[in-house]
């Protein structure tokens, strides 16, 4: 059974972080530059939230509030739903569905590891899938 750390594995481990006394201006920026949905906000080292762009389209927009004068911290989704790197991939795409999320951030031990995306459960199980059935090719055919 493949888990978080085979995927994490396959992927260039960085954490991008804010602290919550950022304006949501700035941390859409730093989204902006970084090309990503979602940006973890920690203090001290430790996770007290999660901003994406889903919490800025309902959060700031449709509540006509100003992204220059806002918080990170008075919109973001505090406590999210976090993942361990023993977890495995099933668990995953199960609890992003049943919780209509795309990211789950990674924590071994309260540190922070990463963040996943619904984007690299895709690519990793196309990718192990590929690899599956070329293994079962080569067996068949050898």
């Amino acid at each position: 059974m493949k888990t978080v750390k085979h995927l994490l594995d396959t992927k260039q481990a960085r954490v991008i972080s804010v602290p919550e006394n950022i304006s949501v201006l700035d941390a859409l920026k730093i989204m902006t530059e970084k090309n990503i949905s979602a940006m973890l906000v920690m203090e001290n080292e430790k996770l007290t939230g999660i901003f994406t762009e889903r919490d800025y389209a309902r959060k700031i927009i449709l509540q006509g509030k100003s992204s220059k004068d806002t918080l990170i911290k008075e919109v973001m989704t505090a406590d999210p739903i976090t993942i361990n790197t023993s977890d495995s991939i099933d668990h995953c795409m199960q609890l992003m569905t049943e919780e209509h999320i795309r990211h789950l951030p990674i924590v071994v031990n309260s540190e922070v590891k990463g963040m996943m995306s619904i984007g690299d459960v895709v690519k990793f199980i196309i990718a192990d899938q590929k690899q599956t059935i070329s293994q079962l090719e080569s067996y068949i055919s050898g």
